[in-house]
């Protein structure tokens, strides 16, 4: 490492230091702290405490994010997974002044589409809650899967495995109250408007559930934000590109 660039880290992690000491981090629905279990060690190592929020039996957006930011105290960067993004935005609706900055991962913004496609979407979120009440969680996560990653990883085993235990983890109680949550969720378009933290916006570029386009659309709305696409990735980008998800935070931490 040469001497520029041995400053230029040093100077990076004066900035993390300086800038967010806590990372209240949400994770998306039925996700829990293995969502971020690669980017945590990769966080504190340079000396950033991370704070995975739980949702408990949250119903709402609203109450999902007041249980969160019960979680923690003082100032905070944000940073947010699928759900958790919707859950970010309204947590910074409800206490601004509190976010230092935000990261919004594989996520989206807007509420229920009226007509034929917010029938189509509730339509789809009941199938895979029945299948739960009839076969368990697990048979579900395997039907949830197929669009849930890349298609090159769905012979990953071990990554697979890991997003199956963690969703088996939560009861049909659970996910029941959490895709109300989402049928619910509020238009959080004035909030992303209003914004005025340092924001990132990154999605896989094969995420089928949360496209880029869609993150772009977010990014235009917020003045001086920035916009990074994970390659090889679908909507699990946290643990399918950990490496990768974990530098994008690093940088956004450092500013």
């Amino acid at each position: 490492m040469s001497r520029v660039e041995r400053s230029e880290q040093l100077s990076n992690e004066a900035n993390l230091h300086d800038r967010a000491d806590t990372v209240l981090l949400l994770p998306g629905l039925l996700c829990d702290g293995t969502v971020w279990q690669d980017q945590i060690p990769a966080l504190a190592e340079r000396g950033i405490q991370c704070i995975v929020a739980h949702y408990e039996a949250s119903d709402s957006i609203a109450k999902m994010a007041h249980m969160a930011l019960a979680q923690v105290t003082g100032p905070f960067a944000l940073a947010g997974h699928s759900m958790g993004g919707r859950v970010a935005l309204e947590l910074v609706r409800q206490a601004p002044q509190r976010v230092s900055r935000l990261a919004l991962l594989d996520t989206g913004y807007q509420g229920l589409a009226a007509g034929a496609p917010g029938e189509k979407e509730v339509a789809g979120r009941m199938r895979l809650l029945n299948i739960a009440r009839q076969h368990g969680m697990r048979v579900m996560g395997l039907d949830w899967l197929q669009g849930m990653v890349h298609p090159e990883r769905l012979d990953d085993t071990r990554l697979c495995n890991a997003i199956l235990d963690m969703i088996e983890g939560f009861s049909v109680e659970r996910f029941e109250a959490q895709l109300t949550a989402l049928i619910t969720r509020p238009d959080a378009t004035p909030v992303l408007a209003a914004l005025a933290c340092p924001t990132l916006f990154a999605s896989g570029r094969q995420d089928s559930w949360s496209p880029l386009a869609r993150h772009q659309a977010m990014a235009d709305l917020v003045s001086g934000s920035r916009l990074v696409a994970i390659e090889q990735s679908g909507h699990m980008t946290t643990m399918e590109q950990p490496n990768a998800v974990s530098r994008i935070l690093l940088d956004w931490l450092a500013g």
